[in-house]
């Protein structure tokens, strides 16, 4: 077996585990798909017997054919509802099994780790949970009533020509393997064609929503020319791969309904002969041609359904490879719940890197003592952002001891050792909501009057005071409709109001105009007292009160001390210096 048709069928064995749960209702389905085939399928008996009652003109027993119209139309009308009652627990099953489906994946992505994140496109997330699971509910859908349904009458359809001539159903049978063998030759194709058409359309989905997102940096370094080249190019391939896989998909239909006609024909012959040679009769002979074409329709039904099954499996495979993702691995059993820090921190032989054959961050060691104020410098690239991801553990290290309080990270509960840190990061975060609501992120619970105050330490009061709607402004995702210095502000309000022990300060005030930077830095200044703080810098303006200066290269703290110590050393720190305030 290929390693292809494994995956599919194991796919297949997983979205049946999903259904499990609903089995009852798929009891019922079969039940009802049972009673309307049997419905379906008595009624050519029906049409033969009314056949034979209508022997020639004038000669026609109207009594016999009404009881037999009368048996026409509660067939009808039995096979109306039970479809119907068919098609709702379908229905019902479909979309339970997909919400399952889109909750679990929506669930496991919000415990995925950093690194899986960083390492994939949003677009191609986005797209698994809602483009693929949207098209696996429509191949589910479309295949679970007709695979049921065209099954059942195959085998009724088969019985009934049994019990009727066994020559002909004999030749029915012989001619049916051709169906199989088209089908399974273009089934093979299809699954691997739609399997590159989600991944390319996933790819659509990942630039659009950069190019979206980011309109306005498109517009500023006139990328519009390159984003619609890219457009264009994904355009072409999802155009390329979507047409092969409609081709294949579309030439299953006419290529079964062909052999049907094969079946069909040999039928009507073969049994013309034995109508004429008195061996059926005229009625048996209708009623054969009506099982022939219901024979072969399942068929035509069948091979559709095999296409769009092959593309729900192609999606529901990329569903659940998202599904099986590994998590963060959960807290320690006997981790403690960190209630409140008094701030210090200790790397201990610390290395880290993001690829294990690239090396970042080796034999860190650092004691951090409660209320320090910790700068760190470098050049881009050399590790500061990476210490802040250990801090606040969005990263594991990969050797080495990091304690806070004495206690070593992978020992505090994620949530109590998060709760911590307060962060004020060059790249601002906002939600869609009131300035209130965004202030409080971090304490739902906080009064109007506590909100104010925090904003009136972080010089946000007066411009906030000049919107519309003051602090029940709504902002616009991720704060569209303010300034990028307003965002900041918000930010710091935002920390003001958390007045946690730690401080991670990064950039936190890159976005903002000389005169408020300085009010902002005494504000600061307040709210650092007694709290350890780490601050990222590039402006060294903005460090030179730092209890420790570390200045990192490839990785590695290669000098360390205060602003002054480091000027003396004339290293690389003091170089840096330099080159920010030489004429």
């Amino acid at each position: 077996m290929s390693k292809e048709n494994r995956k599919s069928r194991e796919t297949l064995q997983r979205v049946l585990q999903d259904i499990r749960p609903y089995r009852w209702m798929v009891a019922l389905i079969l039940l009802f798909a049972l009673i309307t085939v049997a419905a379906t399928l008595y009624a050519p008996i029906l049409i033969g017997a009314g056949v034979d009652l209508m022997i020639g003109p004038h000669n026609v027993d109207f009594a016999k054919l009404r009881i037999l119209i009368l048996k026409f139309l509660v067939m009808i009308l039995l096979t109306g509802i039970t479809q119907w009652l068919m098609s709702l627990l379908t229905n019902r099953i479909t979309f339970q099994v997909v919400q399952d489906i889109r909750v679990r994946a929506f669930d496991h992505m919000e415990i995925l780790p950093l690194s899986y994140i960083d390492s994939h496109q949003p677009g191609d997330v986005l797209s698994r949970i809602t483009t693929d699971v949207e098209q696996f509910s429509d191949g589910l859908l479309m295949g679970f009533t007709q695979l049921f349904t065209g099954v059942l009458t195959i085998i009724g359809t088969l019985c009934f020509m049994l019990t009727m001539d066994v020559a002909v159903t004999l030749l029915v049978v012989c001619l049916t393997p051709l169906s199989f063998l088209v089908a399974g030759f273009i089934a093979k194709r299809t699954y691997s064609m739609f399997r590159v058409q989600s991944e390319t359309r996933s790819e659509m989905t990942s630039l659009v929503e950069e190019m979206v997102g980011n309109e306005r940096i498109v517009q500023a370094f006139c990328y519009e020319k390159e984003a619609k080249r890219r457009f264009g190019e994904i355009n072409q391939r999802l155009e390329s791969c979507g047409v092969r896989a409609l081709f294949f998909s579309s030439i299953t239909n006419p290529s079964t309904r062909f052999i049907n006609g094969v079946v069909y024909a040999g039928v009507g012959v073969l049994g013309a002969l034995k109508a004429i040679s008195g061996t059926i009769t005229v009625g048996d002979l209708s009623a054969f041609l009506s099982y022939a074409n219901q024979y072969t329709k399942p068929f035509n039904e069948i091979s559709g359904v095999v296409t769009e099954l092959q593309n729900a499996i192609a999606c529901a495979q990329r569903i659940y490879s998202l599904i099986d993702e590994k998590t963060i691995p959960g807290d320690a059993p006997d981790a403690i719940v960190l209630d409140q820090a008094k701030g210090a921190v200790d790397f201990e032989h610390v290395s880290f890197s993001y690829k294990p054959e690239v090396p970042l961050i080796e034999d860190l060691n650092l004691n951090v003592s409660c209320g320090q104020r910790i700068a760190i410098v470098g050049p881009t690239g050399c590790g500061k952002t990476t210490i802040i991801n250990l801090l606040m553990r969005f990263y594991d290290i990969c050797g080495g001891k990091l304690k806070v309080d004495g206690y070593s990270i992978d020992q505090i509960t994620r949530a109590s050792l998060r709760a911590q840190y307060g962060m004020v990061l060059q790249e601002t975060w906002l939600k869609t909501g009131t300035i209130h609501e965004n202030i409080a992120y971090g304490r739902p619970d906080a009064t109007r009057e506590e909100v104010i105050e925090a904003a009136k330490k972080a010089h946000a009061h007066s411009f906030i005071m000049r919107l519309p709607k003051g602090y029940d402004t709504v902002i616009a995702e991720n704060g569209g409709n303010i300034s990028e210095g307003q965002k900041q502000l918000l930010c710091i309000a935002r920390v003001m109001l958390l007045s946690p022990p730690i401080l991670i300060l990064d950039e936190a005030t890159s976005s903002i105009d000389t005169r408020t930077e300085i009010k902002i830095q005494k504000a600061f200044e307040n709210l650092m007292k007694g709290k350890t703080s780490f601050i990222v810098a590039h402006r060294l303006s903005t460090i030179q009160n730092a209890d420790q200066i570390l200045v990192m290269k490839d990785g590695h703290v290669i000098e360390m001390g205060t602003h002054e110590e480091l000027l003396k050393k004339k290293g690389f720190y003091s170089k840096l210096y330099e080159s920010q305030y030489s004429c």
